[in-house]
């Protein structure tokens, strides 16, 4: 019969990862580990998951592995669960060799293990899990988010990344709502009066179905201030050339022509396209711009 002192120096070892005390009262009554809950309907490696005690986790596991990574808490949560959201990798490590099976469980409105990194901010455990069980990265809990809409949402520029650069994602889906995390983020962007271009926007364009609009969101206020410049200068050249214009008509030229086109012919035709070419960039620039802007108001 397990007594009540029994328990309490059961608790106290795996609470403080006194790991040779733990031993000793495992070896004299294996069935202890079973007998003794705590508060919030944890069990022992519930509590040693959250700690990070890799060796008492090793050590439940060897009594009891089926039964102790199924053993869900008020939360609805289990030992991988618990590892995960804290960050404990080599914990979690250990609780996969016993089976991928309870890190597939579900969470409150169907959030996955992975979403549960997400909102933690744990990437490394996000990477393990991802590494073992990678179709899971395209799971939807029950409002139809993915890992992508979460990392938005709780801006883990991070993760975002990870999962962008890591071809991890294919592609941009949309939650119950229609919408995907590009147009999350540029609503939270808009209620910010935010109109800089984001690293977060940039990875999500790779993503998106329009992935040559990338190219135009990078333009910065600086870069439309030098085409403006270069649109102004090339106008002006094209007014007042180099060397001026004659200002009267003789059999040789007319009035308002170009003097450079008189005396250096060849010269001038290079500088009228070079200068033709640099004012209708630049108005092309201006005008991507526009539609840019126009498009992603």
């Amino acid at each position: 019969m397990v007594t009540g002192e029994a328990k309490k120096k059961l608790y106290d070892s795996a609470t403080k990862g006194d790991v040779a005390t733990f031993q000793i009262l495992v070896q004299q009554d294996p069935f202890l580990v079973d007998q003794v809950s705590f508060a919030r309907a944890r069990s022992l490696l519930h509590i040693a998951a959250a700690s990070g005690y890799v060796e008492i986790v090793k050590r439940v596991l060897y009594v009891a592995p089926d039964e102790m990574c199924w053993w869900v808490d008020d939360q609805g949560m289990n030992p991988v669960h618990i590892a995960a959201m804290k960050g404990h990798v080599q914990v979690l490590e250990e609780l996969l060799q016993h089976g991928l099976s309870p890190a597939m469980e579900r969470l409150h409105r169907g959030q996955t293990v992975l979403h549960l990194c997400v909102k933690h901010r744990q990437l490394r455990t996000l990477r393990l899990l991802l590494e073992k069980m990678g179709d899971l990265v395209r799971a939807k809990d029950d409002d139809g988010e993915t890992l992508l809409h979460l990392a938005v949402r709780y801006n883990q520029i991070e993760m975002v990344r990870y999962l962008v650069e890591s071809n991890k994602v294919e592609k941009l889906t949309e939650n119950c709502m229609g919408k995907t995390a590009l147009d999350i983020l540029r609503e939270r962007e808009s209620s910010q009066h935010t109109t800089t271009f984001s690293e977060t926007e940039g990875l999500l364009l790779r993503l998106s179905d329009q992935p040559f609009l990338h190219v135009f969101r990078e333009i910065t206020g600086t870069t439309m201030v030098v085409v403006a410049l270069i649109a102004a200068m090339a106008f002006q050249a094209a007014v007042n050339p180099p060397g001026g214009v004659w200002q009267d008509d003789t059999s040789s030229h007319i009035a308002g022509k170009a003097m450079l086109a008189s005396s250096h012919p060849k010269l001038y035709q290079l500088f009228s396209r070079a200068n033709t070419t640099a004012f209708v960039s630049s108005l092309l620039v201006i005008l991507l711009v526009a539609f840019r802007t126009r498009l992603f108001s």
